[in-house]
């Protein structure tokens, strides 16, 4: 696909978890397909460039500090696992946590990062440099 964030952005929201460039050589295709396979995100070097310095000049312009730093250790963890494609049980059974926890600790991350749906997720933690 193309670089141009308009075009990423249009297939976030799709529902897309990974995204490769047309001219990407082939092992960036076959790692792409591999991370999707696994539930995992991806998208190529020059994309993750592209959503940082966007997100870099967007919290420039408004002078906001990172939200980041409102999250516990716990949900920073959950959201990189969420981030990453994982489903709320597998997430619970690797952190020992029960489900509705991991629900919990969900909306409040989605409540104090102000992010609402899978895409939004993938894209803040794609700009944030947690999943790549």
């Amino acid at each position: 696909m193309h670089s141009d964030e308009t075009y990423v952005l249009r297939c976030l929201r799709a529902g897309a978890h990974a995204y490769v460039l047309k001219e990407s050589a082939e092992a960036e295709l076959i790692a792409a397909i591999r991370a999707a396979h696994a539930g995992r995100t991806f998208f190529s070097p020059k994309v993750q460039r592209v959503l940082r310095q966007d997100h870099v000049a967007r919290l420039q312009r408004s002078g906001g500090e990172d939200s980041w730093e409102l999250l516990t250790e716990r949900e920073r963890e959950v959201f990189q696992l969420a981030a990453e494609g994982r489903a709320n049980k597998e997430i619970a059974a690797r952190l020992c946590l029960s489900g509705y926890t991991v629900e919990t600790h969900r909306k409040n991350i989605g409540a104090k990062l102000n992010l609402h749906g899978a895409a939004e997720w993938i894209l803040y933690a794609v700009r944030k440099g947690i999943v790549g």
